[in-house]
């Protein structure tokens, strides 16, 4: 016979914990070029969920370590829309498949451990953790039950998010399969801004090139 502990109504899960989501604007920027490029990439896509400093509980228990909010964390086979917290109880028990974590000098080595061990437990199957400061990238894969480091991390492309992670002197990039670079959202406005300047001059070459073509008394409909 199985023993299932009895769920207090009363207890209360708060979609809080009072801690800034970043401690510094390159933290900040990072959370924020990670997640929108997700969703950008994932926008055709209903059932990928994809959050930002968002509360994670694994299990209706309070006792539990935790809980621990992701800088950015991605949800496949949940649909997407508001949350005030990711109560996994509430989402067919669905954990978050893929994690990042955006290193800022208030981290410490032990809070670190802590998260690695709490994904560990509750069946994340990617996790990256990426320094700023030192351009240090690392990644783990789940690989027969346990989150392993990947000892080879240039290169690497995620398995459930298929986008590759590249190394230079400077930073960390990140690609889409067809080559798209992650941008942050200032570049993100700019590269729109140069693909409509660039229509509207196709555009008005096309109109003078229907003038020159009528001016010789033909319809540039019939071509």
């Amino acid at each position: 016979m199985t023993f299932t502990p009895a769920i207090d109504p009363d207890i209360e899960y708060p979609d809080s914990d009072g801690k800034p989501m970043a401690d510094n604007t390159e933290q900040y920027e990072w959370i924020v070029k990670i997640k929108e490029n997700l969703e950008i990439l994932f926008a055709n896509s209903p059932n990928v969920f994809i959050a930002g400093d968002l509360l994670w509980y694994p299990v209706q228990d309070k006792k539990i370590t935790g809980p621990v909010a992701p800088d950015v964390m991605v949800v496949f086979g949940r649909p997407k829309g508001r949350r005030g917290s990711y109560k996994q109880w509430q989402e067919d028990n669905i954990a978050p498949q893929v994690v990042f974590e955006i290193l800022s000098p208030s981290n410490s080595l032990e809070e670190m451990e802590r998260k690695l061990l709490f994904y560990q437990r509750y069946g994340v199957e990617e996790y990256y953790l990426y320094d700023p400061d030192s351009h240090n990238f690392q990644g783990w894969l789940r690989q027969k039950g346990i989150l392993s480091s990947i000892p080879e991390i240039k290169g690497w492309v995620s398995p459930r998010l298929n986008i590759r992670f590249e190394l230079t002197e400077d930073e960390l990039e990140i690609y889409s399969l067809d080559g798209q670079k992650f941008l942050t959202s200032i570049e993100l406005s700019q590269k729109a801004e140069q693909a409509s300047l660039q229509l509207e001059q196709e555009r008005l070459k096309a109109e003078r090139l229907a003038e020159y073509i009528r001016s010789l008394g033909i319809d540039p409909n019939t071509l």
